[in-house]
């Protein structure tokens, strides 16, 4: 009998239960809530993903990162709580079924390992996540963010996005003459079109003509040589109206086997502009085409720049744009005629696409497939440590290093040292087991820049390496082999392998000490092209001091000398003539050198005289005959700008601390919007040249900038710092100011 009255009680006391738990975190809630800060963090990655419910998670303990998001100036995260859950409905409530992580001491927002109960594959979970600022007031819980697993797996790999297409209207359409239309689209894309045809009867057979390169206002050039894309297709119509998606047909050289193919469910895709349609049946308006273009998923608005120079101004969306346009394969891209990833191509693509979006996926997918698949220049072997060092820079996430960490070892290519430290690929020491430690299976070979002067039936002298005489020391390759061991014993310290990071740093420095006494002349007080040479070309002092490598006594000598050449490399070499630039605090022709409107040489010519939409492989056709013109190599000022004119880096992981120095020029105002993982960074500034100079910048809680601001001729260290008086340290041409808080600030400079 009792026993049956204590049954018959249970449900009751359940319901009870059920009932009470809501009610207590809703007490406990509104009690926190009293005494919290009102913002709560925002933009929240899973993985590195700002929207993962669109990929699938595979890794078992995914990574958590958000926007630290009080208002109040200088403020800090103190601590965080992360709750995991299966459903919303748990959420809303404040239940973390799967893992609430409690209150954790801490100033970590980026790449914070999941550590609750063991997840499932192919199953939907949401989490969110609250902070305490640095009086301990907590904030609010952010808003849910949902992902969704998939099969989950302990080997490494890096989750991403499937491509993204976006429709396109014209802007212009022309009827040419019955039946034949010309269609504009305003900016080149990798794509296909879509139109809505009306059509009597079956069998009707229409010409699509695609095209990058005009001829006249209304056509498409047919014959544009070189790797500048045109293609004609038919198509055939069914009886009444349909919207047909053309199938773009296949071209042997980009889907070979060293090719990145197309997902199937994308299908083939060809860049254009312009579309010709020949034999319509009908008559055709613009609502009834439009281009499918294919991309990486993009935010338009993440970045923005603009400033007082009209031409830099369109600089900056060629080369922003570029990097939308160019990532239709999921991997970076060496453009559409061959369409295989190269470090160096990989590696400035990365640095533009963290100036123009904070999305670093595609970036780190991008270095790891390379790692694996290398190529065949001896620097571009090299740079893939430079990439390994920019994904934590920009992520504050040491996973992927960690994974690859002997490869990275072996591919500063220590292995080919000779005493002194320098490397050479000459000398017998690239052996099998060199070539396996690397992954490559081929002949490595000193680059420098391409193309040489001696291939693709260049006349007229031309070619890219300002007639750098190869020797089997090589300045260039050298210089890159010192910035990798930086990088690597860098990353060797983070992780706590100290052993290595005391040795790379031994051998960077014996390789610093080994150029600078060795590939020096003194006399001219610049470098020459390799041990043996007694030629300086462009290359050989650029990437030396874009690298680092130059002491302070012989900056200027080596500055006059790159600026005594002028643009002389390639659009791959402007890179680091542009880096060499700023690092020498020559911000003024930097500038001029990235709006030149005279020069065959420049962004502005790629623009105004060739008319591309997506950089060029080349600066013109003359330089490079079989070039295409959707190479991202090309857009650095993608990332110069940002980096280097408006002066905004990271000097400490996942942006924990920022260097904002500004090179303008004679830019009289500027503005930028840095999206970065740690939030974006606000930067404007007006200057008159040697009178004045004031800097606004707004600065994400939890980080800390040092701001640099120019001396204009004075020796004083002051500067107006929100209305008072501070004294800087001086350094060089510019006034520094550290430990500069989170807010929003304004500094005054004048003369």
């Amino acid at each position: 009998m009792s026993q049956n009255r204590r049954n018959h009680r249970m449900p009751i006391a359940r319901s009870v239960a059920v009932i009470a738990l809501p009610l207590l975190l809703y007490i406990t809630h509104y009690t926190e809530a009293s005494t919290s800060v009102s913002c709560a963090p925002t933009g929240l990655m899973c993985e590195l993903l700002a929207q993962p419910e669109l990929a699938r998670i595979t890794d078992p303990r995914p990574e958590f990162t958000w926007v630290v998001d009080f208002p109040c100036p200088n403020e800090k995260q103190t601590a965080y709580q992360i709750l995991v859950a299966s459903s919303a409905e748990r959420l809303g409530w404040d239940q973390g079924d799967l893992w609430n992580s409690g209150r954790i001491e801490s100033n970590r927002s980026v790449a914070v390992e999941y550590a609750g109960e063991p997840l499932k594959s192919n199953t939907p979970y949401v989490w969110k996540v609250r902070t305490w600022n640095k009086d301990a007031r907590p904030s609010e819980y952010s808003q849910p963010q949902r992902f969704r697993t998939g099969t989950l797996r302990d080997d490494y790999s890096t989750t991403c996005y499937p491509l993204a297409t976006t429709r396109i209207d014209p802007i212009r359409l022309v009827q040419k003459t019955e039946g034949h239309y010309f269609v504009d689209f305003g900016w080149a894309a990798f794509g296909t079109i879509e139109l809505t045809l009306s059509n009597p009867s079956a069998g009707h057979e229409i010409e699509i003509h695609l095209g990058e390169v005009p001829a006249g206002s209304d056509s498409i050039d047919r014959r544009p040589g070189g790797s500048r894309r045109y293609r004609m297709m038919k198509l055939k119509l069914s009886e009444g109206t349909h919207t047909y998606r053309l199938v773009i047909t296949r071209d042997k050289r980009n889907t070979g086997s060293r090719a990145i193919k197309m997902p199937a469910d994308v299908g083939e895709v060809m860049p254009f502009r312009y579309c010709e349609i020949v034999n319509s049946p009908c008559e055709l308006k613009a609502s009834q085409i439009r281009q499918i273009a294919v991309h990486y998923p993009f935010d338009e608005t993440a970045s923005r720049f603009l400033c007082s120079s009209k031409v830099l101004n369109d600089v900056w969306d060629l080369c922003k744009y570029s990097i939308k346009a160019t990532s239709f394969c999921g991997v970076y891209v060496d453009g559409d005629r061959e369409r295989i990833p190269y470090e160096a191509d990989a590696y400035i693509n990365q640095l533009c696409h963290y100036g123009v979006d904070r999305e670093f996926t595609m970036a780190r997918h991008s270095h790891e497939y390379l790692m694996v698949h290398p190529t065949w220049p001896t620097e571009w072997i090299l740079h893939s440590v430079l990439m390994a060092w920019a994904d934590y820079l920009y992520t504050g996430d040491t996973e992927s290093f960690e994974h690859y960490y002997d490869d990275l070892k072996a591919k500063t290519l220590i292995a080919l040292a000779r005493e002194d430290g320098l490397i050479s690929t000459q000398t017998g020491l690239v052996t099998d087991e060199v070539l396996r430690s690397i992954h490559f299976k081929g002949k490595l070979r000193d680059i420098v820049d391409w193309p040489h002067g001696n291939i693709l039936g260049l006349k007229g002298g031309y070619g890219e390496t300002d007639d750098f005489e190869f020797k089997p020391i090589n300045t260039v390759v050298n210089a890159f082999h010192y910035r990798a061991l930086v990088a690597m014993s860098r990353m060797a310290r983070v992780i706590g392998k100290n052993d290595d990071a005391e040795k790379f740093a031994h051998a960077a420095a014996r390789v610093k000490q080994s150029i600078n006494s060795r590939l020096f002349d003194s006399d001219k007080g610049i470098y020459v092209d390799g041990e043996g040479s007694t030629h300086s070309a462009l290359h050989a002092n650029m990437v030396p001091l874009a690298m680092g490598l130059v002491p302070d006594e012989h900056v200027a000598s080596v500055a006059r000398f790159i600026k005594s050449r002028g643009m002389v490399c390639s659009v791959y070499g402007s890179q680091y003539m542009l880096e060499a630039l700023y690092a020498a605090g020559e911000g003024d022709y930097a500038l001029e050198l990235m709006t030149d409107a005279t020069s065959d040489r420049s962004w502005p010519h790629m623009i105004y005289d060739v008319g591309t939409t997506i950089t060029l492989e080349a600066w013109d056709n003359k330089y490079k005959p079989n070039q295409d013109w959707n190479h991202a190599w090309g857009a650095a000022p993608a990332n110069i700008i940002p980096r280097c004119l408006m002066g905004v880096e990271p000097l400490e992981p996942g942006f924990a601390k920022v260097r904002i120095k500004p090179q303008v020029g004679s830019l009289r105002s500027g503005s930028l919007d840095l999206p970065t993982v740690s939030g974006t960074i606000h930067v404007d500034f007006a200057s008159m040249p040697a009178e004045s100079f004031v800097l606004n910048v707004d600065i994400p809680a939890n980080v800390e900038a040092m701001v640099y601001l120019p001396r204009l001729d004075s020796d004083l260290p002051d500067i107006v710092l929100d209305g008072r008086l501070v004294k800087g340290a001086i350094e060089g041409q510019f006034i520094a100011i550290d430990h500069v808080g989170s807010g929003k600030h304004r500094f005054e400079r004048r003369r």
